[in-house]
Protein backbone atom coordinates (compact mmCIF):
# COMPACT_ATOMS: atom_id res chain seq x y z
CA UNK A 1 0.00 0.00 0.00
CA UNK A 2 1.33 3.49 -1.12
CA UNK A 3 2.02 5.86 1.52
CA UNK A 4 0.04 9.33 1.45
CA UNK A 5 2.31 12.10 -1.00
CA UNK A 6 3.53 14.03 2.24
CA UNK A 7 3.50 17.84 0.45
CA UNK A 8 4.79 19.20 3.12
CA UNK A 9 7.96 17.29 2.50
CA UNK A 10 8.23 18.35 -1.55
CA UNK A 11 7.31 22.01 -0.63
CA UNK A 12 10.69 22.22 1.50
CA UNK A 13 12.58 19.95 -1.15
CA UNK A 14 11.80 22.47 -3.64
CA UNK A 15 12.00 25.42 -1.07
CA UNK A 16 16.41 23.64 -0.80
CA UNK A 17 16.14 23.61 -4.11
CA UNK A 18 15.36 27.09 -5.27
CA UNK A 19 17.64 28.08 -2.33
CA UNK A 20 20.45 26.20 -3.92
CA UNK A 21 19.76 27.94 -7.20
CA UNK A 22 19.69 31.59 -5.60
CA UNK A 23 23.06 30.35 -4.25
CA UNK A 24 24.39 29.37 -7.41
CA UNK A 25 23.24 32.36 -9.07
CA UNK A 26 24.33 34.74 -6.22
CA UNK A 27 28.08 32.76 -6.85
CA UNK A 28 27.98 33.68 -10.21
CA UNK A 29 26.99 36.76 -10.40
CA UNK A 30 29.12 37.55 -7.81
CA UNK A 31 31.95 35.85 -10.53
CA UNK A 32 30.75 37.67 -13.02
CA UNK A 33 30.85 41.02 -11.72
CA UNK A 34 34.69 40.78 -10.91
CA UNK A 35 35.52 40.43 -14.52
CA UNK A 36 36.85 43.46 -15.89
CA UNK A 37 38.43 41.96 -19.30
CA UNK A 38 38.14 39.49 -21.77
CA UNK A 39 40.34 37.26 -19.94
CA UNK A 40 38.73 37.66 -16.74
CA UNK A 41 35.70 36.56 -18.25
CA UNK A 42 36.88 34.11 -20.27
CA UNK A 43 38.09 32.71 -16.58
CA UNK A 44 35.02 32.41 -15.33
CA UNK A 45 33.30 30.92 -18.71
CA UNK A 46 35.16 28.04 -18.42
CA UNK A 47 35.36 27.86 -14.41
CA UNK A 48 32.04 28.04 -12.92
CA UNK A 49 29.78 28.85 -15.96
CA UNK A 50 30.77 25.59 -17.97
CA UNK A 51 30.73 23.43 -14.57
CA UNK A 52 27.10 24.18 -14.10
CA UNK A 53 25.65 24.59 -17.60
CA UNK A 54 27.69 21.87 -19.20
CA UNK A 55 27.81 23.95 -22.99
CA UNK A 56 30.03 22.85 -25.20
CA UNK A 57 30.49 26.20 -27.03
CA UNK A 58 29.82 29.84 -25.43
CA UNK A 59 29.43 32.81 -27.49
CA UNK A 60 28.37 36.66 -26.41
CA UNK A 61 27.15 38.64 -29.49
CA UNK A 62 27.18 42.14 -29.02
CA UNK A 63 25.74 45.45 -30.77
CA UNK A 64 25.27 48.96 -30.75
CA UNK A 65 21.42 49.87 -31.21
CA UNK A 66 22.21 52.50 -33.22
CA UNK A 67 23.51 50.02 -36.16
CA UNK A 68 22.16 47.29 -38.10
CA UNK A 69 24.87 44.83 -37.34
CA UNK A 70 26.74 42.87 -34.80
CA UNK A 71 29.39 41.06 -33.73
CA UNK A 72 31.14 38.58 -31.68
CA UNK A 73 32.02 39.78 -27.97
CA UNK A 74 33.61 36.67 -26.96
CA UNK A 75 33.45 33.15 -27.90
CA UNK A 76 34.90 30.02 -27.18
CA UNK A 77 34.95 28.66 -30.50
CA UNK A 78 38.96 30.04 -31.66
CA UNK A 79 37.65 29.61 -35.80
CA UNK A 80 35.00 32.35 -35.08
CA UNK A 81 36.02 35.13 -37.07
CA UNK A 82 35.44 38.82 -36.48
CA UNK A 83 33.46 40.03 -39.04
CA UNK A 84 29.73 41.64 -38.66
CA UNK A 85 26.66 40.06 -39.30
CA UNK A 86 23.20 41.00 -40.02
CA UNK A 87 20.97 41.59 -36.78
CA UNK A 88 18.05 40.08 -38.69
CA UNK A 89 19.53 36.93 -39.67
CA UNK A 90 16.64 35.11 -37.92
CA UNK A 91 19.23 34.05 -35.06
CA UNK A 92 20.52 37.59 -33.01
CA UNK A 93 17.19 39.03 -33.79
CA UNK A 94 15.02 36.18 -32.55
CA UNK A 95 16.15 36.10 -28.91
CA UNK A 96 16.44 40.08 -28.51
CA UNK A 97 12.92 40.05 -29.57
CA UNK A 98 11.70 37.27 -27.23
CA UNK A 99 11.15 37.48 -23.43
CA UNK A 100 12.18 33.55 -22.79
CA UNK A 101 15.24 31.50 -23.86
CA UNK A 102 14.98 30.61 -27.33
CA UNK A 103 16.01 27.23 -28.53
CA UNK A 104 17.15 26.61 -32.03
CA UNK A 105 18.37 23.27 -34.01
CA UNK A 106 21.62 23.61 -35.75
CA UNK A 107 20.83 21.21 -38.95
CA UNK A 108 17.11 22.68 -39.74
CA UNK A 109 18.27 26.56 -40.76
CA UNK A 110 20.37 28.94 -42.71
CA UNK A 111 22.57 29.79 -39.98
CA UNK A 112 25.84 32.51 -40.10
CA UNK A 113 29.14 31.02 -40.97
CA UNK A 114 30.02 30.94 -37.05
CA UNK A 115 27.18 28.97 -36.21
CA UNK A 116 28.45 26.62 -39.00
CA UNK A 117 31.38 26.55 -37.72
CA UNK A 118 30.42 25.25 -34.25
CA UNK A 119 27.61 22.58 -36.31
CA UNK A 120 30.76 20.94 -37.85
CA UNK A 121 32.24 20.58 -34.51
CA UNK A 122 29.32 18.44 -33.42
CA UNK A 123 26.70 20.77 -31.49
CA UNK A 124 23.35 19.67 -32.74
CA UNK A 125 21.03 22.50 -30.41
CA UNK A 126 21.93 25.89 -29.08
CA UNK A 127 19.76 28.07 -26.78
CA UNK A 128 19.95 31.44 -27.07
CA UNK A 129 18.84 34.62 -24.82
CA UNK A 130 18.85 38.59 -25.13
CA UNK A 131 20.25 40.53 -22.36
CA UNK A 132 18.74 43.63 -20.88
CA UNK A 133 19.79 46.74 -22.38
CA UNK A 134 22.24 48.72 -20.56
CA UNK A 135 23.21 52.09 -22.13
CA UNK A 136 22.68 51.07 -25.78
CA UNK A 137 24.57 48.00 -25.86
CA UNK A 138 21.82 45.24 -27.17
CA UNK A 139 23.76 41.72 -26.32
CA UNK A 140 22.70 37.87 -27.00
CA UNK A 141 24.09 35.19 -25.02
CA UNK A 142 24.59 31.82 -26.99
CA UNK A 143 24.73 28.01 -25.12
CA UNK A 144 25.86 25.23 -27.65
CA UNK A 145 25.21 21.29 -26.94
CA UNK A 146 25.62 18.16 -28.61
CA UNK A 147 23.28 17.23 -26.11
CA UNK A 148 20.56 19.47 -25.39
CA UNK A 149 19.32 17.13 -22.33
CA UNK A 150 22.13 18.91 -20.55
CA UNK A 151 20.38 21.85 -20.36
CA UNK A 152 17.54 21.59 -17.89
CA UNK A 153 14.73 23.21 -16.45
CA UNK A 154 17.01 24.39 -13.18
CA UNK A 155 19.89 25.55 -15.88
CA UNK A 156 17.13 27.66 -18.05
CA UNK A 157 16.05 29.46 -14.23
CA UNK A 158 19.95 29.95 -13.35
CA UNK A 159 20.50 31.32 -16.94
CA UNK A 160 17.62 34.03 -16.56
CA UNK A 161 19.07 34.80 -13.08
CA UNK A 162 22.11 35.72 -14.15
CA UNK A 163 21.33 37.96 -17.37
CA UNK A 164 21.50 41.34 -15.72
CA UNK A 165 24.68 41.06 -13.91
CA UNK A 166 26.29 39.56 -17.32
CA UNK A 167 24.96 42.01 -19.40
CA UNK A 168 26.44 44.80 -16.56
CA UNK A 169 30.00 42.83 -16.89
CA UNK A 170 29.59 43.64 -20.66
CA UNK A 171 29.05 46.66 -20.59
CA UNK A 172 31.85 47.13 -17.91
CA UNK A 173 34.45 45.31 -19.82
CA UNK A 174 33.65 47.54 -23.35
CA UNK A 175 34.78 50.61 -20.46
CA UNK A 176 37.58 49.15 -19.51
CA UNK A 177 38.87 48.91 -23.06
CA UNK A 178 37.46 51.80 -24.61
CA UNK A 179 39.89 53.56 -21.04
CA UNK A 180 42.45 51.54 -22.19
CA UNK A 181 42.64 52.36 -25.40
CA UNK A 182 42.07 56.13 -24.54
CA UNK A 183 45.09 55.99 -22.03
CA UNK A 184 46.84 54.18 -25.06
CA UNK A 185 46.12 57.22 -26.92
CA UNK A 186 47.01 59.35 -24.76
CA UNK A 187 50.33 57.86 -24.02
CA UNK A 188 50.94 57.91 -27.67
CA UNK A 189 50.38 61.17 -27.94
CA UNK A 190 52.07 62.04 -24.61
CA UNK A 191 55.14 60.53 -26.64
CA UNK A 192 54.94 62.08 -29.40
CA UNK A 193 54.65 65.72 -27.45
CA UNK A 194 57.75 64.53 -25.49
CA UNK A 195 59.50 63.45 -28.35
CA UNK A 196 58.81 66.87 -30.48
CA UNK A 197 59.83 68.70 -27.22
CA UNK A 198 63.00 66.69 -26.86
CA UNK A 199 63.68 67.66 -30.28
CA UNK A 200 63.64 71.06 -29.74
CA UNK A 201 65.22 70.63 -26.33
CA UNK A 202 68.56 68.94 -28.27
CA UNK A 203 68.15 70.97 -31.22
CA UNK A 204 68.01 74.51 -28.44
CA UNK A 205 70.32 72.91 -26.26
CA UNK A 206 72.59 70.77 -28.06
CA UNK A 207 74.20 67.33 -26.42
CA UNK A 208 72.92 67.67 -22.52
CA UNK A 209 73.87 71.05 -22.70
CA UNK A 210 76.58 71.48 -24.51
CA UNK A 211 75.66 73.34 -27.30
CA UNK A 212 77.97 72.98 -31.18
CA UNK A 213 78.04 70.63 -34.01
CA UNK A 214 82.32 71.00 -34.99
CA UNK A 215 83.83 67.33 -35.26
CA UNK A 216 85.68 68.95 -32.05
CA UNK A 217 82.75 68.40 -30.32
CA UNK A 218 81.45 65.84 -31.57
CA UNK A 219 84.61 64.14 -30.70
CA UNK A 220 84.07 65.42 -26.88
CA UNK A 221 80.73 64.51 -26.90
CA UNK A 222 81.40 60.97 -28.00
CA UNK A 223 84.07 60.72 -24.93
CA UNK A 224 81.52 62.10 -22.67
CA UNK A 225 79.16 58.98 -23.82
CA UNK A 226 82.16 56.58 -23.28
CA UNK A 227 83.28 57.50 -20.03
CA UNK A 228 79.85 57.97 -18.22
CA UNK A 229 78.50 54.87 -17.32
CA UNK A 230 81.78 53.54 -15.87
CA UNK A 231 82.90 54.87 -12.59
CA UNK A 232 86.73 55.47 -14.00
CA UNK A 233 88.17 59.27 -12.61
CA UNK A 234 88.06 61.76 -15.45
CA UNK A 235 90.38 64.90 -15.86
CA UNK A 236 88.53 67.69 -18.00
CA UNK A 237 91.34 69.89 -19.63
CA UNK A 238 90.87 73.08 -21.15
CA UNK A 239 90.70 77.03 -21.47
CA UNK A 240 88.67 79.35 -18.98
CA UNK A 241 85.41 79.63 -20.05
CA UNK A 242 85.49 75.91 -22.36
CA UNK A 243 82.48 74.40 -20.34
CA UNK A 244 84.37 72.32 -18.00
CA UNK A 245 81.67 72.35 -15.31
CA UNK A 246 79.41 71.59 -18.40
CA UNK A 247 80.93 68.51 -19.45
CA UNK A 248 81.31 67.29 -15.50
CA UNK A 249 77.36 68.09 -15.30
CA UNK A 250 77.00 65.84 -18.63
CA UNK A 251 78.87 62.79 -16.90
CA UNK A 252 76.92 62.88 -14.08
CA UNK A 253 73.75 63.28 -16.07
CA UNK A 254 74.20 60.29 -17.69
CA UNK A 255 76.24 58.01 -15.30
CA UNK A 256 74.32 55.18 -13.38
CA UNK A 257 73.81 57.97 -10.23
CA UNK A 258 72.12 60.87 -12.16
CA UNK A 259 69.42 60.57 -9.57
CA UNK A 260 71.85 61.43 -6.82
CA UNK A 261 73.13 65.31 -6.32
CA UNK A 262 76.53 65.71 -7.83
CA UNK A 263 78.78 67.43 -5.70
CA UNK A 264 80.78 70.32 -6.70
CA UNK A 265 84.29 71.99 -5.22
CA UNK A 266 85.96 74.89 -6.50
CA UNK A 267 89.35 74.58 -5.53
CA UNK A 268 90.41 77.97 -6.04
CA UNK A 269 87.81 79.77 -4.24
CA UNK A 270 88.13 78.28 -0.46
CA UNK A 271 91.14 79.87 1.43
CA UNK A 272 93.99 77.05 1.93
CA UNK A 273 93.48 76.45 5.76
CA UNK A 274 89.37 75.24 4.85
CA UNK A 275 90.09 73.21 1.56
CA UNK A 276 90.88 70.25 3.83
CA UNK A 277 87.72 70.39 6.10
CA UNK A 278 85.72 71.09 3.20
CA UNK A 279 86.62 68.16 1.56
CA UNK A 280 86.91 65.92 4.29
CA UNK A 281 85.17 67.67 7.17
CA UNK A 282 86.02 67.82 10.67
CA UNK A 283 85.44 66.80 14.32
CA UNK A 284 84.12 69.04 17.04
CA UNK A 285 86.69 70.86 18.54
CA UNK A 286 88.85 70.26 15.68
CA UNK A 287 90.57 73.69 15.65
CA UNK A 288 89.66 77.40 16.99
CA UNK A 289 85.46 77.41 15.75
CA UNK A 290 85.05 74.08 15.10
CA UNK A 291 81.89 73.83 17.25
CA UNK A 292 80.37 71.27 15.54
CA UNK A 293 80.90 68.01 13.51
CA UNK A 294 81.32 68.96 9.86
CA UNK A 295 80.43 66.36 7.29
CA UNK A 296 82.87 66.94 4.09
CA UNK A 297 81.92 66.87 0.29
CA UNK A 298 83.73 63.75 -0.26
CA UNK A 299 80.78 62.01 2.43
CA UNK A 300 78.23 64.40 1.51
CA UNK A 301 78.83 62.51 -2.46
CA UNK A 302 78.38 59.24 -1.31
CA UNK A 303 77.71 57.03 -4.15
CA UNK A 304 77.53 60.02 -6.29
CA UNK A 305 79.86 62.25 -7.76
CA UNK A 306 82.29 65.24 -6.74
CA UNK A 307 83.26 67.71 -9.19
CA UNK A 308 86.78 69.22 -8.20
CA UNK A 309 86.90 72.29 -10.26
CA UNK A 310 90.21 74.07 -10.60
CA UNK A 311 92.13 71.13 -9.25
CA UNK A 312 95.72 72.75 -9.62
CA UNK A 313 95.16 75.19 -7.33
CA UNK A 314 95.42 72.01 -4.55
CA UNK A 315 98.16 72.70 -2.44
CA UNK A 316 100.80 70.21 -2.20
CA UNK A 317 99.87 69.28 1.28
CA UNK A 318 96.36 68.65 0.24
CA UNK A 319 97.25 66.88 -2.82
CA UNK A 320 99.13 63.94 -0.81
CA UNK A 321 95.87 63.36 1.18
CA UNK A 322 93.23 63.40 -2.27
CA UNK A 323 95.83 60.81 -3.68
CA UNK A 324 95.33 58.62 -0.70
CA UNK A 325 91.44 58.91 -0.76
CA UNK A 326 91.72 58.08 -4.87
CA UNK A 327 93.67 55.17 -4.12
CA UNK A 328 92.67 53.81 -1.00
CA UNK A 329 88.53 55.67 -1.12
CA UNK A 330 88.76 56.44 2.40
CA UNK A 331 89.08 59.99 3.87
CA UNK A 332 89.68 61.64 7.75
CA UNK A 333 88.09 64.44 9.00
CA UNK A 334 89.91 66.62 10.38
CA UNK A 335 91.02 66.12 14.23
CA UNK A 336 89.61 62.67 13.70
CA UNK A 337 91.25 59.48 13.99
CA UNK A 338 88.69 56.98 12.12
CA UNK A 339 89.30 56.09 8.85
CA UNK A 340 86.08 56.60 6.92
CA UNK A 341 85.03 54.80 3.39
CA UNK A 342 83.47 56.91 0.75
CA UNK A 343 82.70 55.83 -2.47
CA UNK A 344 82.63 58.86 -4.48
CA UNK A 345 83.27 59.13 -8.38
CA UNK A 346 85.61 61.85 -8.98
CA UNK A 347 85.92 64.47 -12.08
CA UNK A 348 88.05 67.07 -11.63
CA UNK A 349 89.28 70.32 -14.41
CA UNK A 350 91.76 72.48 -14.31
CA UNK A 351 92.43 75.49 -17.10
CA UNK A 352 96.03 75.26 -16.15
CA UNK A 353 99.08 72.81 -17.86
CA UNK A 354 99.75 70.12 -15.18
CA UNK A 355 102.40 68.72 -16.97
CA UNK A 356 104.13 71.80 -16.38
CA UNK A 357 102.93 72.32 -12.97
CA UNK A 358 104.58 68.44 -12.40
CA UNK A 359 107.56 70.16 -14.20
CA UNK A 360 107.85 73.09 -11.90
CA UNK A 361 106.96 71.00 -9.00
CA UNK A 362 103.91 72.58 -8.11
CA UNK A 363 101.86 69.44 -8.36
CA UNK A 364 102.19 65.81 -7.58
CA UNK A 365 103.20 63.23 -10.73
CA UNK A 366 101.95 60.78 -8.81
CA UNK A 367 98.38 62.79 -8.34
CA UNK A 368 98.48 63.45 -12.15
CA UNK A 369 98.53 59.97 -12.62
CA UNK A 370 96.37 58.86 -10.68
CA UNK A 371 93.67 61.69 -12.27
CA UNK A 372 94.66 61.23 -15.91
CA UNK A 373 92.67 57.85 -16.31
CA UNK A 374 90.39 59.53 -18.85
CA UNK A 375 91.58 63.47 -20.01
CA UNK A 376 88.82 65.08 -21.86
CA UNK A 377 90.13 68.09 -23.47
CA UNK A 378 88.01 70.75 -24.29
CA UNK A 379 88.32 72.91 -27.63
CA UNK A 380 89.29 76.73 -27.45
CA UNK A 381 86.07 78.57 -29.17
CA UNK A 382 88.90 80.23 -31.38
CA UNK A 383 89.91 76.26 -32.48
CA UNK A 384 85.19 75.48 -33.13
CA UNK A 385 84.62 78.49 -35.15
CA UNK A 386 81.84 76.77 -37.15
CA UNK A 387 80.15 76.80 -33.49
CA UNK A 388 80.19 80.17 -32.90
CA UNK A 389 76.96 81.85 -35.10
CA UNK A 390 75.01 78.91 -33.04
CA UNK A 391 76.33 79.85 -30.03
CA UNK A 392 76.01 82.78 -30.20
CA UNK A 393 71.94 82.75 -31.82
CA UNK A 394 71.66 79.99 -28.40
CA UNK A 395 72.27 82.70 -26.46
CA UNK A 396 70.81 85.58 -27.91
CA UNK A 397 67.52 83.96 -27.63
CA UNK A 398 68.30 82.89 -23.99
CA UNK A 399 68.87 86.12 -22.51
CA UNK A 400 66.16 88.24 -24.86
CA UNK A 401 64.03 86.03 -23.46
CA UNK A 402 65.16 86.65 -20.49
CA UNK A 403 64.76 90.08 -20.38
CA UNK A 404 62.18 90.31 -21.93
CA UNK A 405 63.66 92.16 -25.32
CA UNK A 406 62.84 91.76 -28.78
CA UNK A 407 66.09 91.26 -29.80
CA UNK A 408 65.95 87.91 -32.72
CA UNK A 409 69.53 88.48 -35.08
CA UNK A 410 72.88 89.90 -35.16
CA UNK A 411 73.78 91.72 -38.31
CA UNK A 412 76.78 90.26 -40.95
CA UNK A 413 78.92 92.51 -39.60
CA UNK A 414 78.69 91.38 -35.63
CA UNK A 415 78.53 87.61 -37.32
CA UNK A 416 81.93 88.34 -39.32
CA UNK A 417 83.45 90.12 -35.66
CA UNK A 418 82.49 87.49 -33.99
CA UNK A 419 83.86 85.04 -35.97
CA UNK A 420 87.32 86.59 -36.20
CA UNK A 421 87.77 87.17 -32.89
CA UNK A 422 89.90 85.51 -30.87
CA UNK A 423 87.45 84.55 -27.43
CA UNK A 424 90.52 84.56 -24.82
CA UNK A 425 87.48 84.04 -22.65
CA UNK A 426 85.95 81.47 -24.76
CA UNK A 427 82.26 80.29 -24.55
CA UNK A 428 81.75 82.54 -21.13
CA UNK A 429 82.91 85.12 -23.01
CA UNK A 430 80.90 85.07 -26.08
CA UNK A 431 77.83 84.87 -23.80
CA UNK A 432 78.48 87.60 -21.16
CA UNK A 433 79.46 89.41 -24.76
CA UNK A 434 76.17 88.51 -26.58
CA UNK A 435 74.28 89.36 -23.46
CA UNK A 436 75.84 92.55 -22.59
CA UNK A 437 74.88 93.72 -27.02
CA UNK A 438 71.06 92.62 -25.95
CA UNK A 439 71.19 95.84 -23.60
CA UNK A 440 72.21 98.01 -26.05
CA UNK A 441 70.32 96.64 -28.54
CA UNK A 442 67.69 99.55 -30.45
CA UNK A 443 65.56 96.92 -32.32
CA UNK A 444 65.92 93.38 -33.29
CA UNK A 445 68.93 92.70 -34.57
CA UNK A 446 72.16 93.84 -32.75
CA UNK A 447 74.62 95.72 -35.35
CA UNK A 448 77.12 96.54 -32.98
CA UNK A 449 79.29 94.17 -30.86
CA UNK A 450 82.28 96.25 -28.96
CA UNK A 451 85.00 93.88 -28.04
CA UNK A 452 87.75 95.02 -25.24
CA UNK A 453 91.37 95.28 -26.68
CA UNK A 454 92.58 92.14 -24.98
CA UNK A 455 90.21 90.03 -26.97
CA UNK A 456 92.15 90.81 -29.83
CA UNK A 457 95.46 89.06 -29.08
CA UNK A 458 97.00 87.01 -31.77
CA UNK A 459 95.23 83.55 -32.04
CA UNK A 460 98.38 81.90 -32.53
CA UNK A 461 100.29 83.28 -29.70
CA UNK A 462 97.19 82.20 -27.51
CA UNK A 463 97.12 78.84 -28.97
CA UNK A 464 100.65 78.24 -28.19
CA UNK A 465 100.31 79.21 -24.78
CA UNK A 466 97.67 76.69 -23.58
CA UNK A 467 99.62 73.76 -25.84
CA UNK A 468 99.43 70.82 -23.36
CA UNK A 469 102.74 68.90 -24.12
CA UNK A 470 103.03 65.78 -22.87
CA UNK A 471 105.62 64.26 -20.43
CA UNK A 472 107.28 62.34 -23.35
CA UNK A 473 107.00 66.17 -25.50
CA UNK A 474 108.68 67.61 -22.50
CA UNK A 475 111.70 64.58 -22.58
CA UNK A 476 112.47 64.97 -25.99
CA UNK A 477 112.94 68.67 -26.51
CA UNK A 478 115.11 68.83 -22.98
CA UNK A 479 116.96 65.85 -24.40
CA UNK A 480 117.98 67.40 -27.80
CA UNK A 481 118.39 70.79 -26.07
CA UNK A 482 121.37 69.45 -24.06
CA UNK A 483 122.24 67.54 -27.38
CA UNK A 484 122.66 70.51 -29.33
CA UNK A 485 124.42 72.04 -26.73
CA UNK A 486 126.87 69.51 -26.75
CA UNK A 487 127.41 69.90 -31.03
CA UNK A 488 125.60 66.38 -30.92
CA UNK A 489 127.61 64.53 -29.15
CA UNK A 490 126.06 61.79 -26.65
CA UNK A 491 129.38 59.97 -24.99
CA UNK A 492 131.78 61.29 -23.56
CA UNK A 493 133.40 64.24 -20.87
CA UNK A 494 131.67 66.76 -23.18
CA UNK A 495 128.52 64.22 -24.10
CA UNK A 496 124.99 65.19 -23.01
CA UNK A 497 124.98 61.72 -21.30
CA UNK A 498 127.49 63.72 -18.69
CA UNK A 499 125.33 66.91 -18.24
CA UNK A 500 122.02 64.69 -18.03
CA UNK A 501 123.46 62.50 -15.16
CA UNK A 502 122.48 59.43 -17.34
CA UNK A 503 124.83 56.19 -18.72
CA UNK A 504 125.19 57.07 -22.82
CA UNK A 505 123.58 53.61 -23.37
CA UNK A 506 120.75 54.70 -21.21
CA UNK A 507 120.91 58.15 -23.16
CA UNK A 508 121.00 56.20 -26.63
CA UNK A 509 117.84 53.77 -25.77
CA UNK A 510 116.18 56.69 -24.49
CA UNK A 511 116.45 58.38 -27.73
CA UNK A 512 115.74 55.54 -29.99
CA UNK A 513 112.29 54.93 -27.79
CA UNK A 514 111.32 58.74 -27.86
CA UNK A 515 112.49 58.82 -31.49
CA UNK A 516 115.74 61.03 -31.57
CA UNK A 517 117.61 60.63 -34.63
CA UNK A 518 120.64 62.48 -36.01
CA UNK A 519 119.01 64.73 -37.97
CA UNK A 520 117.09 66.23 -35.34
CA UNK A 521 120.23 67.29 -33.77
CA UNK A 522 123.55 68.05 -36.34
CA UNK A 523 122.90 70.97 -38.67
Amino acid sequence: MEKPIDKAAIAINRLQEREKEQMLIISICTALSRALNKKELESVVNGILKDNFQFDDFILASSDESKGDYFIFHSTDQYVDSKSYAINDGFFDDCLNSADIVSFDLSNSKHPDYIKSIYKKGSKNAFGVGLPHIEGNRNVLFLFFKNAKTFSRESNRVLKGIVMQLSITVRNIMLTQQNEDTLAELQILKQHILGKKEKNIQKKEGFHGIIGTSDAMKDVCELIAQVASSNSTVLILGETGTGKELVASAIHNLSEVSNQKMIKVNCASIPENLIESELFGHEKGAFTGATEQRIGKFEQAENSTIFLDEIGELPLELQGKLLRVLQEKEIERVGGNKSIKVNARVIAATNKILEKEVYGERFRSDLYFRLNVYPIKLPALRDRKEDIPVLGHFFLEKHATKMGRNVKRFSKKVLNSMMTNAWPGNVRELENMVERSILFAKDEKIKEMIFPEIVMASPDTLVNEFYTKTLQEVEKEHILKVIKKCNGRISGPQGAAVLLGLPSTTLTSRMKKLGIKKEHFLD
